[in-house]
């Protein structure tokens, strides 16, 4: 390794990078624009992450603002409601991650459809719903499960039931957010594991038709080996993302009844430091979600690096 890192910066290497750089000029240039996005938004802001432990005022400036250290990553540990939000927030990603193999045996389902009209047709009216705006989901599902007058709970009074306000239930907050995402992004979240399937050679299945396999064994031997690692991906990054529960939605389906489960570390950061204006404080708990969502991420990856030769990294 030091051999080669001695050769790469070596007038001869520095020579050889000049060289590609010439040859292939245009494609870097079309590279700069998504580079310079990465820089400006995405390593540019990390420079503020420093106000996590200062005391921010905006008339004197990050680096005129007070250094207070581990202060507003202690105060939060300490608020009473901490181990609430965490739980809230974890059951909700938690069951957000048990529903993601939705999308998979969906795309499993459409590749066996034959006939393709009906795979399209199929395939549009699961797609659409990832258009809409999540107002507009939201207030879609707050009308279907409006107690008098939602299409849910007069199915239920259809049957003898009695009517139930679900938005106002804690205990149906995690599944209503849940199951109108699923709605929302399962035609969607199955465009990848669809492409994956094309790419799955037809011999393999004639091999397999010959030697008697039903199409459920197609499926489960050849088919879902072939997009594994896809699956393992696609996996690892929603991993990286489970301390994190977008806040729009949880905010539009929040009210004041089912606070005790709707109450999660993005609304609570909405709270205190935008509304709040405690933007050290915020910043805190941002940095804190970051850094866990790293370490889950990085336990994942190396679990799965053990047990398959799929990982990130």
């Amino acid at each position: 390794m030091a051999a080669t890192y001695a050769h790469s910066n070596s007038p001869r290497g520095i020579h050889y990078l000049a060289k590609r750089l010439r040859e292939s000029w245009q494609w870097y240039l079309l590279l700069l624009p998504a580079l310079a996005y990465i820089i400006i938004f995405e390593y540019g802001p990390m420079y503020g992450v420093q106000i996590a432990f200062r005391n921010y005022r905006p008339t004197r400036g990050i680096w005129g603002s007070d250094w207070v250290g581990l202060k507003h990553m202690i105060r939060f540990f300490q608020y009473p409601y901490f181990w609430m939000m965490i739980k809230n927030t974890l059951s909700i990603t938690l069951y957000s991650l048990a529903t993601f193999p939705c999308a998979i045996i969906f795309a499993l389902m459409l590749n066996e459809i034959g006939v393709l009209k009906v795979k399209k047709s199929i395939q549009m009216l699961t797609y659409m719903p990832h258009f809409l705006s999540e107002v507009v989901v939201c207030s879609l599902v707050i009308l279907f499960l409006d107690r008098t007058t939602g299409p849910i709970n007069n199915m239920i009074a259809a049957l003898g039931g009695t009517r139930s306000n679900f938005i106002a239930d804690p205990n149906a907050f995690s599944t209503i957010f849940v199951w109108s995402g699923v709605w929302q992004n399962l035609g969607w979240n199955s465009i990848l594991y669809i492409s994956a399937l094309t790419a799955v050679p037809m011999e393999l299945h004639e091999a397999a038709r010959i030697d008697g396999a039903n199409r459920f064994q197609i499926i489960w031997h050849i088919n879902l080996p072939s997009i594994l690692p896809t699956i393992i991906i696609t996996f690892l990054l929603r991993m990286g993302g489970l301390m994190s529960v977008g806040f729009s939605k949880i905010y539009l389906l929040q009210n004041s009844l089912n606070l005790d489960t709707s109450t999660v570390i993005s609304t609570y950061v909405y709270e205190i430091g935008l509304l709040g204006g405690q933007f050290s404080y915020s910043t805190a708990i941002g940095l804190f979600n970051n850094v866990v969502n790293i370490i889950i991420l990085l336990l994942a990856n190396k679990i799965t690096s053990l047990v398959s030769e799929t990982s990130l990294f």
